[in-house]
């Protein structure tokens, strides 16, 4: 039986922006690399690349398949933080010439939705929601501070 997580990729479509996207991302997440980057040549893509990269031991695949295809809020990835200096770090790396948004989300430059939150946002959240939401809703980047204070707690 295969291992855990290995049978789902996450693929990504781009025009013309796969392997510099996938570069992109191995540079912000640690223990991330490059894994099989080749040339391909099909129909709008020619010229483009099939890339396959790890973000922090989750296999992606990025491809060029050409113009039409965008990315969309119904597909994002979520970055579960320990610290407020990751959160930090997430967000202004990947917000980096793309958008910002509340409840810390962010678009990036190649249009592909993160989240940026705490690790421990379901067990803030748990100690008093419509208080805690509260202060989320009025947030863009989160500030765990903040949070844990909208609880009650340090």
């Amino acid at each position: 039986m295969a291992q855990v997580g290995s049978r789902i990729r996450p693929s990504m479509w781009f025009d013309g922006r796969a392997r510099e996207a996938a570069e992109f991302y191995v540079g912000v997440f640690p223990n991330s690399r490059m894994l099989s980057p080749s040339e391909i040549a099909v129909g709008q893509a020619e010229g483009g690349s099939v890339v396959e990269f790890e973000l922090d031991g989750q296999r992606f695949e990025a491809f060029d398949g050409g113009p039409g295809i965008a990315f969309t809020l119904a597909i994002s990835f979520n970055v579960a933080c320990e610290t407020q200096e990751e959160i930090d770090y997430y967000w202004e790396r990947l917000s980096e010439g793309g958008a910002t948004s509340q409840c810390g989300w962010l678009e990036d430059r190649f249009g592909v939705s993160w989240q940026i939150v705490p690790a421990m946002l379901g067990e803030i959240i748990a100690r008093d929601p419509a208080r805690v939401m509260g202060a989320l809703l009025a947030m863009e980047k989160l500030d765990i501070t903040a949070l844990r204070e909208a609880a009650g707690s340090r």
